[in-house]
């Protein structure tokens, strides 16, 4: 029998780990350092977006992705970069199934999606870094 106790701090930890090199293979090695900064803002701007969207989106999948990984804020940047995913799904919707396709399918970006709702609910896990603990203030339900 499976210890729930002991085994989903781990998978959470595994999952957000995850979740966290995807946004800075995305964000930081391909939207910044492979196409630059300015290849990224004109592609948005070619798919009829503010290209100043691209930058936004750009440092927000690394803000993200060093977040999920160090494990700051887990289910509030989980839940953040909700907005970027469903965008994603939408943006590759008409391409249909399978990633590899022209345009890219949706099925990654949906499934990402789905991912991070499960990570906000699970929460960071194991290996976290406990900023109020850093900070030398206590979570609210220890002083109840």
């Amino acid at each position: 029998m499976i210890d729930v106790k002991t085994t989903t701090p781990y998978s959470a930890f595994l999952l957000r780990v995850s979740l966290g090199l995807l946004f800075l293979a995305h964000g930081g090695l391909l939207k910044l350092a492979t196409f630059g900064l300015s290849g990224t803002m004109g592609f948005f701007g070619s798919l009829g977006y503010p290209p100043v969207f691209g930058a936004i989106v750009a440092f927000a999948e690394v803000g993200a992705g060093i977040a999920l990984i160090a494990g700051v804020g887990v289910r509030i940047v989980s839940l953040l970069a909700q907005p970027i995913l469903i965008g994603a799904t939408l943006q590759h919707l008409p391409a249909g199934w399978v990633f590899s396709r022209q345009g890219g399918g949706w099925e990654f970006p949906a499934f990402w999606t789905v991912a991070l709702l499960v990570q906000a609910g699970l929460g960071a896990g194991a290996w976290a870094l406990d900023v109020n603990r850093l900070l030398g203030r206590q979570p609210a339900a220890a002083n109840a």
